[in-house]
């Protein structure tokens, strides 16, 4: 045993090597309060196991981004679309590494950490504040998604029916806001209550087989379709007449950019990983995990669907598909989803309510300690989320804008911009490039998206005041 800063931490052997590598450049002890909170709690159990920790940070990648990840293909066409959902994930695995490297080099146990090393309390800071930005609106889709599926949604002054809804009627107990409310207490609330996140690798688990489960029923009805040949070819290509058009291809950045946003969990996987020098290896292996699936969702959810697929392709399975037994694979396509995201909103919520306390109380000790503090943000963040659930009738355009603001920084152009700093010596001159590279493509592309929504937001809201 050691003693950090007065606190008791079992250390682990593979641990102290990786430290070792950086001993003369690196501080003896941490010294952010974000990195003490980390280390609490390792004395408590042995180590989280290399599957567990692949089903945790799996589950961070798999959100509600991949119900969109089908409409890019309307956008971008098949093959262009397959072809940036691999690049996208061999970005993010360069950009881990680099976080990852200059994390060890500084001894910095948390992002929060690495940004205050490389950019003082201002940088730490910035990150927090787009985590927050991110996770909470992230959350909020999750349960607004849970909201539509299980109690309906009402579009246009048409009112689509949930799968309860269907099920049993229109009733008090099966209307939106009494389902958030069951849904909030009786999942949301116990799972966002436990101090450890490799207490909730089970559940990981189950949420990724519940998104497999989605995946293989989508395959199953689209091979059935394509056998019979009723689908038609679908779009290889984008469609460029104009600038307008070509503009329009940048939209899809932001929801790529949030469909493999994880960062913020990884330092948290890997302080309670057994062996952390596998660490690497656990985020190869979720990238190639979450990136197969995917492309195979993005692939059969177009092939179904067509030019008719939805922003969130969840919402096309309220129609007859043409195949037997069609009502009974909606439904079980939906509520398999559904479950996916509760089982998803803690592993989410985690990051997001350490974030808060480092903005709220820097100084304090760890916030698993402190049991007053700890159900006190907990409880003010579940509340905040479930009232803009409620409140805010969609939020897909304000998500996109996410993704082009708080979740971009977070994976691409905070990571760069600390190896550009290079406080340590480390990075090579190909990392550079790579960083340049990524911020560029970051800065531009999100820029023109931003504009592009923008633009026909106006354009929307012109045409329907005339």
């Amino acid at each position: 045993m050691t003693i950090v800063n007065g606190k008791s931490v079992k250390e682990r052997k593979s641990r102290n090597n990786k430290q070792e590598l950086y001993d003369e450049k690196s501080p003896l002890l941490p010294t952010q309060k974000g990195e003490e909170e980390e280390e609490e709690g390792f004395d408590e159990f042995n180590g989280a196991s290399f599957t567990g920790a692949v089903f945790n940070l799996s589950t961070t990648i798999v959100g509600a981004g991949i119900m969109a990840l089908p409409a890019t293909m309307k956008v971008l066409g098949l093959i262009p679309g397959i072809a940036i959902i691999i690049f996208m994930a061999f970005i993010t695995n360069a950009s881990i590494d680099l976080l990852l490297r200059f994390s060890r080099a500084g001894k910095s146990i948390s992002y929060g950490g690495v940004m205050n090393d490389a950019f003082g309390s201002i940088g730490r800071i910035l990150l927090q504040a787009c985590v927050l930005v991110n996770n909470i609106g992230v959350l909020i889709v999750y349960m607004i998604i849970i909201g539509d599926v299980l109690s309906g949604t009402t579009s246009d002054g048409v009112h689509h029916a949930g799968v309860l809804q269907g099920w049993f009627g229109v009733h008090w107990w099966n209307g939106r806001f009494f389902v958030l409310i069951v849904s909030t207490l009786g999942v949301f609330a116990p799972l966002a209550s436990l101090k450890r996140i490799d207490s909730l690798s089970y559940t990981s688990a189950l949420s990724v087989a519940l998104a497999v489960v989605f995946l293989v029923i989508t395959a199953g009805i689209t091979i059935l379709k394509l056998a019979t040949g009723s689908i038609m070819m679908p779009k290889l290509f984008p469609d460029i007449t104009d600038l307008t058009s070509a503009f329009k291809l940048f939209t899809v950045v932001p929801v790529l950019v949030t469909a493999y946003i994880c960062h913020y969990n990884v330092h948290t996987i890997d302080n309670e990983l057994e062996d952390s020098t596998k660490i690497k290896a656990v985020v190869t292996t979720s990238l190639i995990l979450c990136s197969s699936v995917y492309v195979m969702t993005s692939i059969f959810g177009f092939l179904l669907f067509g030019n008719d697929t939805l922003d969130d392709v969840l919402a096309n399975f309220d129609t007859n598909l043409g195949i037997p037994y069609s009502s009974f694979l909606n439904d079980a396509v939906r509520v398999s989803y559904a479950a996916h995201l509760m089982l998803v909103f803690p592993i989410v919520f985690f990051p997001l309510r350490l974030n808060l306390d480092g903005l709220l109380f820097p100084n304090k000790g760890p916030l698993v300690s402190d049991n007053l503090r700890f159900a006190s943000i907990t409880v003010g963040l579940i509340g905040v989320i479930f009232l803009g659930a409620n409140f805010i009738p969609s939020i897909w355009d304000a998500f996109q804008f996410t993704g082009a603001t708080a979740a971009v920084c977070i994976g691409f152009i905070f990571p760069s911009a600390i190896t550009l700093g290079d406080r340590y010596g480390i990075a090579s001159k190909k990392d550079k490039i790579l960083c340049v590279f990524m911020i560029v493509l970051a800065v531009f592309s999100n820029v023109v998206a931003v504009y592009s929504d923008a633009l026909a937001l106006f354009k929307k809201n012109g045409s329907s005041s005339e």
